[in-house]
């Protein structure tokens, strides 16, 4: 299972724009780094990353070996009702996770 956490302010207003962090746990190995025997370590990146508040869809990202180990993403929202954010996501040898927080929305 790969970890994450996503980091979000601790209150918004309605209609306020406000902005998801998120940090996963992985190696993101591009294919072309060689371990101490000389042979290539295999590709292994994490290639899909879905956003959800409230259960809708609100950002998708699909990455690729240009991301550097650990990624973090960024990206900003409009604040609807206190909800849950939700975030899934999978590498490409079928690995998945997930973490989830919650939106206050005073």
């Amino acid at each position: 299972m790969i970890l994450g956490r996503i980091q979000l302010p601790p209150s918004v207003k309605k209609g306020e724009i406000f902005q998801v962090r998120v940090l996963v746990q992985h190696p993101m190995e591009t294919g072309f780094r060689r371990d101490e025997q000389g042979r290539a370590v295999p590709v292994n990146v994490v290639d899909q990353l879905v956003c959800r508040y409230a259960g809708r869809e609100i950002f998708r990202a699909e990455l690729g070996t240009g991301m550097s180990a650990n990624p973090y993403l960024a990206f900003h929202a409009v604040a609807q009702a206190s909800g849950e954010i939700e975030v899934e996501y999978r590498d490409d040898r079928g690995e998945r996770g997930s973490a989830k927080a919650m939106l206050t929305v005073a």
